[in-house]
Parts: C-alpha cells; structure tokens; sequence
C-alpha cells in the first residue's frame, strides 16, 4: 500500500501543489492584465495621433500646394481701378470731369472692361508661365535627340545630308 500524507484526501488534489499554483497563475494573470493596459493605452495614444493628424493635415498639404503653385508662378503687382500705372489713368480721368452725368456710366463701363481684359491677361500670363517648364524639358528632349542624329550618320538618308562645301 503506498504511504498517505497527512494533509491529502483519497483521490483529491494535493493541497501543497494547489498553494504553488495559484500564486504563479495569479501573477500570470496580472502581467496580461498589465500587458492589457498597456496595449489599451498605445491604442489610445495612436487614436489621439490618428485626430490630430485628420485635423492638420488637410491644412498643411493647402499650405504647401499653394506655396509649390505661387514658386511657378511669378507675383504680378495688383491693378487698381483708376490709379496711375493703370490703362486708365489720366485720359479717363478728363472725361470724367468735364462730362456730363448720363457719361458717366461708359467711362465706369470702360474702366470695368479695361479691368475684365487685363485679369484675363494676367491668367493667361500666369498659365503661360505655369507651364514653361513642361515646355523647356521638352525643348531639351528635342535638341537632345537631334543631336544623337547628328552624332549617328548611318541612320539618316544620304537624300537628306546637307552636301558641306569647303
């Protein structure tokens, strides 16, 4: 017959391996609570970074499209209705003075037509300047392959050869 220790019953479990256990699951279960915490605040702190960024975001990419638009485009000074550097400066200024008030409205009409065409001047001189880069990298493209043809004989028709006179 095997030998009874004095604290196990018949067939349960052993009440010295139950003491040890518990403290090792118990301190297994507070490092997953702890790991827990920890994983719940880092996701807190990336939904905190994820806002900010929704909110500034927008924001600074307008900042920046806008700063890379106005470095292709040159500043071209303001025009004011009826000041000096203007088309019309001193002749509309004489009309208006020594006419009479039904001629007042053309000259103001003048001035808002005068206005009208030189905005569209200015946006097709800033769509102009825009797109002078394209134009220049392309320029470059051509001039750069029309010397790889002339650097290459072979390939061009002797038709077509300029006759070089000495």
């Amino acid at each position: 017959m095997a030998m009874k220790r004095p604290n196990q019953a018949i067939g349960g479990p052993d009440p010295v391996r139950a003491v040890v256990l518990e403290p090792e699951d118990a301190e297994m279960e507070s490092e997953s609570e702890e790991e827990l915490r920890r994983l719940e605040s880092e996701v807190k702190q990336m939904a905190e970074k994820i806002l900010h960024f929704r909110r500034t975001l927008p924001d600074q990419l307008k900042d920046a499209f806008s700063l890379l638009a106005s470095a292709h485009r040159p500043e071209l000074p303001p025009v004011e209705l009826g000041s000096a550097a203007g088309p019309s400066s001193s002749s509309h200024q004489g009309l208006s003075r020594n006419s009479e008030p039904g001629e007042d409205s053309s000259v103001s009409d003048r001035e808002r037509e005068t206005a009208k065409k030189i905005e569209l001047l200015k946006e097709k001189t800033l769509k102009n300047v825009s797109g002078m880069p394209v134009l220049l990298k392309r320029m470059k493209e051509c001039i750069s392959t029309i010397d790889n043809l002339n650097s290459n004989p072979s390939s061009i028709h002797p038709a077509f050869r300029k006759e070089r006179t000495s």
